[in-house]
């Protein structure tokens, strides 16, 4: 009900106030439609409101918060045990602090006792586990040690997170957990204190890998991705993008693409990037003529892209370093070709558009000059200097992306138009802070999911359920997990997404013969894409809201942008040597490349209509056939596919030049 409350509610911008618009005649995105954008459709921003002293007090305290998961990740040499619930128990304190139980909870410095009391009582929890770490291990060697106290202790502890998880990530994860534990008690019929034991004090649950991953890794980058931004590199990516793209046909749909491609990399969250970065490009495609619709579309799945970009990417690109064992540096570059092909599959559907439309691109004098971009040339240091050190293996991913925030930090106050001030340090801290605790909570409930399934053997049993399913075929093999995937990811953050698919799916997939790497980068597109796929498409709501346009249209139009992101991870699942899996020459990775964007080519044609001129049913139909073709490995295939795509495309060029030559 609240996703369809969600949608009727999406287009209200459009009835609020009358446009204003800019010199250029872009209409004005004001701040506060921003906002009220953002916390429609993005949990993480409907957070209490602290004013004046209190406001300070909690931004110096989350400040700390930050300080501490760096120096922790960097120096600590506590236990595992210990790191982790020290960890949980200042998130459930700085969740508690930031988020109310009602985003109508708008009472300026105010949080109820009964949220005090939940707070204390479960960081309580964990803190209590923290301190007597060493001796509670010792104790708890078995679930037959369990006591009474212990019990209560793990039930508190884990429903305080599920309750904070509630309030910042969403009911459709507790969902998913609710299943699990029913499945656990009323089916396997697992006693309490097996599961309570496995859960909560063995290192399988709440504190398990993705949580580990979480510390370790995730949040140091997510403090660097906060100083970033406060560098002004997201306004140096747009005028990038519109020195590259903006001239071009429909340069400005192009332009979002290029630049929510760069910024979504930076902020990690697709709603995120879809609102503050579409605040500037969909008003400016909208004037150059594309439908709303389209618009925000565009924004969309250009910003959901921004997760699979590397370096960066997402956090969850850190839980499959460490799920298949390989370095992150070995992620990033294997997810470089799919992205690749991701984004230009987007670009052509972009540019297909603007030539059916007869669309111009902008002028040169709305364009920063090339000599001011060169001097602002310097933002993009930091990230020069993270994908040097992670490249080389100079230092751990901790110390690398440490010292990229320094980087980041000299950069910021070396930059005279977003001059990096102490205000700015502070707010770059919170806001480092914060990301930690939606992403922190996400991955302990993917810790709670991934131990019942365990614990019960569950994950066997559908593997050889959906193996049996398939029948052995590939191809149905990977369809059943494309589908369990967008069901899954639809309001399920990515990384606790990827975490449930990775202990689940991922393994179906290896057994049908699928290189492990190419399983797990699979469920991880698919739960990527779900942002932008209807019913749930967040992503593309909140475009649409920005937009003014249909909900249920935008994230159709989205959908199709993204067309590539259903194509891409079928073609490295019969094809690994895209992601440089038992790469024999050089030769058969480009040959797999062309052939998918010449595949991605012709879905795309497909689905606009347009290439030279309109496309016909029949000629439609043959541009799917032949791009469908191109995903299936083999000379022959990829001939077929080759000669449909290119003939169509030939004819088309041929009939519309005949056709303008004889209205000249």
């Amino acid at each position: 009900m609240s996703n369809e409350k969600n949608i009727k509610d999406a287009p209200e911008l459009e009835t609020e106030k009358t446009p204003e618009f800019d010199i250029n005649g872009c209409e004005v995105v004001s701040e506060d439609e921003v906002n009220e954008v953002m916390k429609k459709y993005d949990r993480e921003s409907n957070t209490r409101i602290w004013v004046g002293v209190p406001q300070r007090v909690v931004q110096v305290v989350m400040a700390l918060f930050s300080l501490y998961c760096i120096y922790s990740t960097l120096f600590s040499t506590a236990s595992l045990e210990r790191r982790m619930t020290a960890f949980l128990g200042c998130v459930i304190i700085m969740g508690f602090l930031y988020y109310p139980a009602s985003k109508h909870h708008v009472r300026p410095n105010f949080i109820p006792w009964y949220d005090v009391i939940i707070m204390v009582v479960g960081a309580g929890c964990f803190f209590y586990y923290c301190f007597v770490a060493d001796d509670l291990i010792k104790v708890l060697s078995s679930a037959s040690k369990m006591t009474t106290m212990y019990n209560v202790i793990a039930i508190v502890g884990i429903l305080v997170l599920m309750e904070l998880c509630r309030r910042c990530v969403g009911v459709p994860i507790l969902v998913v957990v609710a299943v699990l534990l029913f499945y656990t008690f009323g089916v396997a019929n697992l006693t309490l204190e097996r599961a309570l034991y496995t859960l909560f004090y063995r290192t399988g649950g709440v504190i398990g890998t993705p949580i580990q991953v979480c510390a370790k890794f995730i949040v140091v980058f997510i403090v660097f991705g906060a100083f970033l931004e406060r560098t002004g590199i997201s306004k140096f990516f747009i005028d990038l993008a519109n020195k590259i793209a903006g001239a071009s046909a429909g340069g400005p749909a192009k332009v979002a693409v290029i630049s929510s491609a760069l910024c979504g990399m930076v902020s990690g969250s697709s709603v995120g990037n879809t609102v503050t970065t579409g605040s500037v490009t969909i008003p400016m495609m909208k004037k150059t003529g594309y439908k709303p619709e389209f618009a925000g579309a565009v924004e969309a799945a250009a910003s959901t892209g921004g997760q699979i970009m590397p370096p960066i990417m997402g956090a969850a690109a850190f839980l499959m370093a460490e799920y298949i064992g390989i370095s992150y540096g070995e992620v990033a570059l294997k997810a470089i070709l799919p992205a690749f092909l991701y984004f230009a599959g987007i670009f052509t559907a972009v540019h297909l558009e603007a030539k059916k439309l007869g669309l111009k691109g902008i002028s040169r004098a709305e364009m920063a000059p090339g000599r001011e971009l060169a001097k602002k040339s310097y933002l993009l240091i930091p990230i020069v200097l993270l994908v040097v050190l992670v490249s080389v293996n100079a230092c751990t991913m901790q110390r690398a992306a440490t010292y990229s925030i320094l980087a980041a930090i000299i950069v910021g106050l070396i930059n005279r138009d977003a001059k990096l001030t102490p205000m700015k340090f502070l707010e770059a801290l919170e806001a480092g802070g914060k990301g930690t605790i939606t992403v922190a909570v996400a991955c302990s409930m993917a810790g709670v999911i991934a131990g019942c399934i365990t614990a019960t053997g569950l994950a066997s049993k559908l593997i050889s359920a959906i193996v049996a399913l398939s029948g052995n075929t590939l191809i149905i093999g990977l369809f059943l997990t494309m589908v369990c995937c967008i069901i899954l990811g639809m309001g399920v953050p990515t990384t606790a997404n990827y975490c449930i698919m990775a202990a689940t799916c991922a393994p179906i997939l290896v057994k049908l013969g699928v290189p492990q790497v190419a399983a797990h980068f699979f469920v991880f597109y698919f739960g990527i894409v779900a942002d932008i796929t209807p019913p749930v498409a967040l992503a593309a709501y909140a475009g649409s809201a920005i937009a003014k346009s249909n909900p249920m249209k935008t994230g159709i139009n989205a959908t199709k942008l993204a067309i590539a992101a259903f194509i891409v991870p079928y073609v490295f699942a019969y094809s690994s040597e895209m992601l440089f899996v038992d790469v024999n020459s050089v030769f058969e990775v480009v040959q797999i490349c062309v052939s998918a964007f010449i595949g991605i080519f012709g879905v795309a044609a497909c689905l606009n209509g347009y290439l030279y001129k309109p496309v016909n049913v029949i000629l439609r139909i043959a541009l799917l056939a032949g791009g469908l073709t191109l995903i299936i490995p083999g000379t022959v295939t990829d001939l077929i596919g080759i000669v449909l795509v290119g003939g169509v495309t030939a004819y088309q060029y041929v009939t519309a030049k005949k056709e303008r030559a004889e209205m000249a």
